[in-house]
């Protein structure tokens, strides 16, 4: 086998199929068109933002796009939106990127607030990784990435409840990873630094907070929803096959600082 083969072989996706939730945009749109162009079929999901161009762009890249309309702040329906998703696939990868952010200071943080970001972030995370888990679990193998945040690591100002599901995101990383590591199921996660997304309009936008931020990176640089490609890539395939429970920052060296 050559060295090229052999990367390729230890990089490859193919016969595989990824559920990705929230690919409509951003990071989960960057995520789902890596895995693809690394061999993977796509699953995705929507709420508010429609899915046709990630679906053009995984076609373009020779593969297969489903997309099914699930409503993370409503676990309940969620759940049963998922039982739909595994009758018709078979997941061998599940990216775990959507997810919600309410800004407000915590002083007077609302009820409504709270709870939409929890039941995104982290009560639909959990139930919908329980169910992806069951049936990776029979197979006796599977991936599982966790979209965390630099605020699994930090408190943040004005976003409690955002602070609060990151940690839980990270936690329920290492406490699936320890069940399930045994059983040949790698749950890792990544901690995206300060990415330039629609999210993040906002704040740089404000000149004397984006000078702030791009003082303490030493990249220098907001990073690119396409910075994060090749760690999704790396922790769905084999070549992170004895990689558990880990939080992979992506974030231009920021938490080193």
């Amino acid at each position: 086998m050559t060295t090229t083969s052999y990367i390729a072989t230890l990089f490859s996706l193919e016969g595989k199929t990824a559920l990705v939730t929230g690919p409509g945009t951003g990071i989960g749109q960057s995520i789902a068109v890596a895995l693809a162009r690394s061999g993977a079929d796509i699953v995705g999901t929507y709420h508010h933002t429609p899915l046709d161009d990630t679906k053009t762009l995984v076609e373009q890249a020779g593969r297969s796009f489903y997309a099914y309309e699930v409503d993370f702040a409503d676990p309940k329906s969620a759940q049963r939106d998922v039982d739909s998703i595994l009758e018709a696939h078979a997941i061998d990868i599940l990216v775990n990127n959507a997810g919600t952010i309410r800004r407000e200071k915590a002083a007077h943080y609302s009820e409504e607030n709270w709870y939409d970001v929890m039941n995104v972030n982290m009560n639909s995370l959990f139930f919908l990784t329980q169910k992806v888990g069951q049936k990776m679990l029979e197979k006796g193998r599977g991936k599982i990435v966790n979209i965390a945040s630099l605020l699994s690591f930090q408190g943040g100002v004005f976003v409690p409840a955002y602070t609060a599901s990151k940690h839980a995101v990270a936690g329920l990383t290492k406490a699936f990873a320890n069940e399930w590591a045994h059983q040949h199921i790698q749950v890792n996660a990544i901690a995206p630094g300060y990415i330039a997304t629609n999210n993040t309009q906002a704040i740089r936008n404000d000149v004397n907070r984006n000078e702030e931020i791009l003082k303490r990176i030493p990249a220098g640089r907001w990073g690119k929803p396409d910075d994060l490609a090749g760690a999704a890539i790396f922790l769905s395939s084999p070549a992170s096959d004895y990689m558990n429970g880990h939080i992979l920052a992506v974030d231009g060296g920021w938490l080193a600082r």
